[in-house]
Parts: structure tokens; C-alpha cells; sequence
């Protein structure tokens, strides 16, 4: 903090202030390290870049999922993910090709619009464009991935013994703030000989099996649906290696 305040007391000394320093727009940084400035005009026009076309298999299966859920109101979503794919698989060349024609259009025009978005921004934008781009695609990706998987069903990993402690006795911690009921069960943990985690440490041996069981069974129904992408990269090789 020190260093900071130093920087930031050197740039005042010279007669440039925060507003000073972004020349476009006027706007103050908000640290001597923020050399570079992101107007408010160009952050809400980030949110105005072209959004990609859905997939020509996605854009099916989009369609079908209300008629499926119709005819199948009590049937678990990844038996009717499994039954949309089966459907697609089955589909005639000519009637895909529908759908595959739809994307290509849509990607052009994606493009098209893509293109006349950046022509708007200057480089130094453009950088913070990319940079920004990237980091929302991370950020979506992996929450989209995270529920995903909850829809899907994927089995909760296994517990350790701590943790199995820890939600267990959290409810009964006689403690006020979270902080001091982690504190307090922590403390206890430690202080706990082996013979009285013994019983935590068999449970999540337990709960291992459990996670192993529901995880492979998972990962089966995943490659009938032909979502490979999902299944272990260590189950993939190992099933690589078995085949050989």
C-alpha cells in the first residue's frame, strides 16, 4: 500500500492526476496502475457483441425437448437427452442437412456482424476486447459446464473424513459466525485422536465406493448419448489401452 500511495503521490506531483491521465474520456483511474482506462460507453457495448449461432444439433435438440417432455412428463432429462440424440442419429442425411444449411447461414451472418462490431473500436480497444472476451468465455464456460452436469446428473464427489465431520457437527457448533464455528470444529479435529476419526475416515471410504459406482455408471450412459467429452480423461486412456 505503501508503494501505491507513493506512485500515486509521484503522478500528482507532476501534474497529472487520474483524470489527467485517460486523455480520451476524462474519467478518473482508479489506481496509478491503471494506466489504461475503459470508458462506460465501451464496457456497455461489450454487451452489444454478436452472440454465436447454436449448433445445428443443438438447434434440434432445442426443438424437440418440449415435444419430448410432453409425450415423457415423468422420464429424467438425460433419458430424454438420450432419446433426442437417438433421434438425431437416425435422421436421414437430407433432413440434418436442413439443420447444418440453418448454422452455416447464421455463422456467416455471425461473422458479418462480428466484423462491423470491431471496425468500430480502436486497437488499444480491440486488445481490451479480446482480453475481456476471453475472460467472459472462461467465466461462461464454466458455469455452463457446472450446471450442465447438475442437469445431467453427475454424482457428487466423494467427501473426505474432514468434511464429513465438519458437516456433521457444524448444525450443533454452539458458535455465533461461521468464522468461529470453522474455527472451533477445526480446533476440535485436530485435537481428535485416530481412533476417534476412525469412524469419519470409514465413512468416506464408504462414500469413495458410492462415488466410483455412481461415477462409472454415469460416464456409460454418457458415451450411449455420445457426450465422450464428459467422461475422464483417465478412464478414456485407460479404455484406449485395454482396446489395444
Amino acid at each position: 500500500m505503501a508503494l501505491l500511495r507513493g506512485m500515486w503521490g509521484s503522478l500528482r506531483a507532476l501534474g497529472r492526476s487520474g483524470a489527467e491521465m485517460c486523455a480520451g474520456c476524462g474519467i478518473n483511474l482508479r489506481s496509478p496502475l491503471s494506466l489504461v482506462c475503459i470508458s462506460k460507453s465501451f464496457s456497455s457495448n461489450i454487451g452489444n457483441y454478436p452472440k454465436k449461432p447454436m449448433s445445428s444439433y443443438l438447434r434440434f435438440s432445442t426443438e424437440q425437448l418440449p415435444r419430448f417432455k410432453a409425450q415423457y412428463p415423468d422420464i429424467r432429462l438425460i433419458d430424454l437427452v438420450r432419446k433426442i440424440a437417438a433421434v438425431w442419429r437416425d435422421l436421414p442425411e437430407q433432413e440434418k442437412e436442413v439443420y447444418e444449411t440453418d448454422f452455416k447461414a447464421e455463422w456467416e451472418k455471425y461473422k458479418e456482424a462480428v466484423t462491423r462490431f470491431k471496425a468500430q473500436l480502436s486497437p488499444s480497444q480491440l486488445k481490451l476486447l479480446e482480453k475481456d472476451l476471453k475472460q467472459k468465455r472462461m467465466k461462461r464456460k464454466a458455469i455452463l459446464r457446472k450446471k450442465e452436469l447438475t442437469v445431467l446428473g453427475k454424482p457428487k464427489r466423494p467427501r473426505s473424513a474432514y468434511n464429513i465431520y465438519v458437516a456433521e457437527s457444524f448444525p450443533e457448533s454452539k458458535e455465533k459466525t461461521v468464522q468461529a464455528k470453522m474455527k472451533s470444529i477445526n480446533q476440535t479435529w485436530k485435537n481428535m485422536s485416530d481412533e476417534e476419526k476412525e469412524s469419519y475416515f470409514q465413512l468416506a471410504k464408504d462414500d469413495k465406493i458410492r462415488y466410483n459406482n455412481e461415477i462409472k455408471s454415469w460416464e456409460d450412459q454418457m458415451a450411449e448419448v455420445g457426450r465422450s467429452d464428459l467422461i475422464r480423461q483417465s478412464v478414456k486412456r485407460t479404455g484406449n489401452n485395454t482396446e489395444n
